[in-house]
């Protein structure tokens, strides 16, 4: 197991050290279900915005409740090593939680970060009144067209067909 892979009280202390330090930590949140091309794009391009970069996990029941059953079609734990593996990404955490908002108050990121399938109007209301609250910038990458989990497992499903 990757030691990038972190509880969330041990990353709230590493942080408050990087915030002390004067250095910036990105977060961003997904499934991350099936990692392809436009994931790792979009991981890059948010390492690039800070110093560090942590990618907070769904957990499974949570990744249930928003794609359905049949998904995740990796465990959580999988998940996150696979993730973990990638360069871009400081640190990872998973969350049971829907929502990210009970993370982001404890993490206090300076930046959060989403695809371009959202806008700062279309956060879910809760996630951003805590970003406000911690005072986080909100940062919108640009979609990597062509790229979906849904889609290849769509592909998938008609291939086995």
């Amino acid at each position: 197991m990757s030691g990038k892979i972190l509880d969330p009280d041990p990353l709230a202390v590493i942080a408050d050290s990087l915030r002390a330090q004067g250095r910036k930590l990105v977060l961003t949140n997904g499934c991350f279900d099936l990692l392809h091309t436009g994931h790792v794009r979009y991981l890059q391009a948010a390492r690039a915005l800070g110093d560090a970069l942590v990618v907070a996990i769904n957990g499974d029941n949570s990744v249930r409740e928003l794609k359905g059953e049949g998904r995740p079609m990796n465990t959580e734990r999988d998940r996150a090593e696979v993730v973990a593996a990638l360069e871009c990404v400081s640190y990872v955490v998973i969350f049971p939680e829907v929502r990210v908002t009970r993370l982001l108050e404890k993490v206090r990121p300076a930046i959060y970060v989403k695809g371009g399938d959202y806008t700062p109007a279309t956060l879910h209301p809760e996630e951003r009144a805590a970003l406000e609250k911690i005072g986080a910038e909100i940062r919108i990458l640009p979609f990597e067209p062509g790229y979906s989990t849904s889609a290849l497992l769509e592909k998938m499903k008609k291939l086995s067909a």
